[in-house]
């Protein structure tokens, strides 16, 4: 049969990326305390296009996520931007994976277990020289009280819930449930999906005794990141979706 995508192109312009998005897929990713754990991305996934080329084989991209089975780790990722490159005759190749990521939490007091998701994405880039750079993401909830709403505040303080986003590189392996305990550590307090009565108690009165703006989040995390050997590079934004406005707060740092 003709294959149209293999004929030349004329008009002289090379591509960036080309390739398919939000593809959903099964996965099974490293778990730290159960050494996996199942789950579904969603991926995108590219390769450049040169200028002569009219366009690229879309269906090897789905035949080459084969290779990442049954795990996805950080050799299998890196293996499977070069076959991208190989299979597609490509200079340079580009992956992202988003999944749910889940964590059983227990409550502070009661102990009743709960499980909480939180988002990751793990970015992969492999360059024309063949060098690759990995970068891994969390999305993580957490609660935060206005330090400014309890100091002037005869009774209580405005509080809400927000999200912070932190992407790393690193020389060495490193846990999600790290990068997710790291910002949960650095909130006002952490949120849970299980909590009782002493529960609740306890969690109000902790935020409370520990109000945070999104700029003291930021900072106390960047502080914990810099002093890590293991951290080559980070970035991270905090967002609080506002109970008393109709806007959120926002604070960033990129190391």
């Amino acid at each position: 049969m003709k294959d149209i995508q293999s004929q030349p192109d004329y008009r002289n312009i090379p591509i960036d990326k080309v390739g398919i998005k939000n593809l959903r897929y099964p996965v099974t990713v490293r778990d730290r305390r159960d050494g996996f754990q199942q789950t579904v991305a969603t991926i995108n996934m590219y390769v450049d296009l040169p200028h002569n080329n009219k366009g690229t084989h879309m269906s090897r991209f789905v035949e080459l996520l084969h290779l990442l089975r049954p795990e996805v780790s950080l050799k299998n990722f890196s293996k499977l931007l070069e076959q991208m490159k190989q299979h597609l005759h490509a200079a340079s190749a580009h992956l992202e994976m988003t999944f749910a990521y889940f964590i059983e939490k227990k409550a502070p007091v009661s102990l009743s277990p709960g499980m909480m998701d939180y988002t990751c994405r793990i970015i992969g880039t492999s360059d024309p020289k063949g060098k690759i750079d990995l970068v891994s993401e969390v999305i993580v909830p957490i609660s935060s009280v206005c330090p400014c709403s309890k100091e002037i505040s005869d009774n209580g303080a405005h509080n809400q819930r927000g999200e912070v986003r932190l992407s790393t590189r690193f020389k060495k392996f490193i846990w999600l449930e790290d990068m997710i305990e790291l910002v949960e550590a650095s909130a006002s307090c952490d949120v849970f999906s299980v909590l009782k009565r002493v529960d609740e108690k306890f969690v109000t009165e902790k935020a409370f005794d520990h109000p945070m703006f999104v700029e003291d989040i930021v900072r106390d995390i960047a502080q914990k990141l810099n002093a890590d050997d293991n951290i080559t590079w980070f970035s991270l934004s905090a967002e609080n979706f506002e109970s008393i406005h109709n806007h959120s707060a926002y604070a960033s740092i990129t190391s």
